[in-house]
């Protein structure tokens, strides 16, 4: 089935049809409700392929996701999840390719195939090239994350620095006076990546201006990392009493740490960070901690990338949240001795 026989069993022209499919041209909505009518008796469906070369675009968004060997914390699935849906909302496809390591490749097919009409980038570096490629490029793309020079992109991000500096002077508040920052692995501090340097730069500015003595540990993302993890900082620095974190993919492993620690939560020690709220709620007992919003995230880079795509000479927008922390189980007053 095909849009001439849609048009001869209407009564009108193929250009008709066309029109009245696309909407770049007025049709009488008695024409149009009669070529919807055959369409609706006949079953027809637009070849996708057709329809993308007619306007001019594939009808795919590129999502940029960590290389494939990696397992996605439940933040980066999140914003997967939420990108996915929110494209389909606009009658989009998603095409993933990964990036990084032996994935470059893949990566460059994105930027020079014109098998997308632009681009959504995660897990951002402070200095990221595919953001420098992506500009020279001149395709559409939005990063969630940003550079520590983001100038005229468009992006998305959680302000990590500053839901880290309320974790700490929460942990302030409660009487806490040694404190440790779970940051990510040490890799993806020494590569540069944004949250986790964000993260520490405001873990040690709000320790210095609280007057509390500060501990970091960089840890694999991975559940016997979180473990081995907090047995290094309990042998150590025993005059820990809290932690702040940003590294779920951690928590299961700093979980059985504590229990064969003997250490009851919060009563012994305290734990809060930046974390996936289906993980904190998960922890026992709840976590307190600064939701990441992904699927705002997701949402908004979406629609951040489809303003850019319509109108190409717009003038670069970003977004920077702040979630607040929710108050759950997982933090109270420093015991003392």
């Amino acid at each position: 089935m095909n849009i001439g026989e849609i048009a001869r069993r209407a009564g009108v022209s193929r250009s008709t049809v066309s029109y009245a499919l696309s909407g770049k041209r007025p049709v009488s909505a008695a024409t149009v409700q009669r070529i919807n009518d055959v369409i609706a008796e006949l079953g027809y469906r637009p070849n996708a392929s057709a329809r993308a070369l007619a306007e001019g675009r594939t009808r795919t968004l590129g999502l940029v996701v960590p290389p494939a060997s990696r397992r996605l914390t439940d933040v980066q699935l999140g914003f997967v999840g939420s990108v996915v849906d929110a494209a389909a909302a606009h009658d989009l496809d998603v095409l993933l390719s990964p990036s990084g390591g032996d994935h470059d490749r893949s990566f460059e097919r994105i930027v020079t195939g014109r098998r997308v009409d632009g681009v959504i980038l995660m897990e951002i570096l402070l200095e990221d090239p595919r953001v420098e490629r992506l500009s020279q490029a001149s395709l559409p793309f939005v990063t969630i994350g940003h550079v520590e020079h983001p100038g005229a992109s468009w992006w998305v991000d959680v302000d990590y620095g500053a839901l880290i500096t309320r974790c700490v002077h929460h942990l302030a508040d409660l009487g806490h006076e040694e404190v440790v920052l779970i940051n990510r692995s040490a890799e993806l501090v020494a590569a540069g990546y944004g949250p986790a340097l964000r993260s520490a730069t405001g873990f040690l500015d709000a320790t210095a201006a609280r007057g509390l003595t500060a501990r970091t540990v960089c840890c694999a993302d991975e559940a016997a990392a979180g473990l081995a993890c907090f047995e290094q900082i309990r042998a150590q620095w025993p005059a820990v009493t809290a932690a702040v974190t940003i590294n779920e993919a951690a928590l299961p492993g700093v979980q059985r740490a504590l229990h064969r620690a003997g250490l009851e939560v919060p009563r012994d020690f305290s734990l809060t960070g930046v974390i996936a709220e289906r993980l904190a709620e998960d922890f026992h007992p709840p976590l307190t901690a600064a939701d990441v919003p992904a699927v705002e995230l997701g949402r908004l880079a979406v629609d951040l990338l489809l303003a850019q795509i319509a109108d190409r000479g717009a003038e670069p927008r970003h977004a920077l949240l702040e979630p607040p922390i929710s108050l759950r189980s997982s933090t109270g007053a420093r015991r003392r001795a």
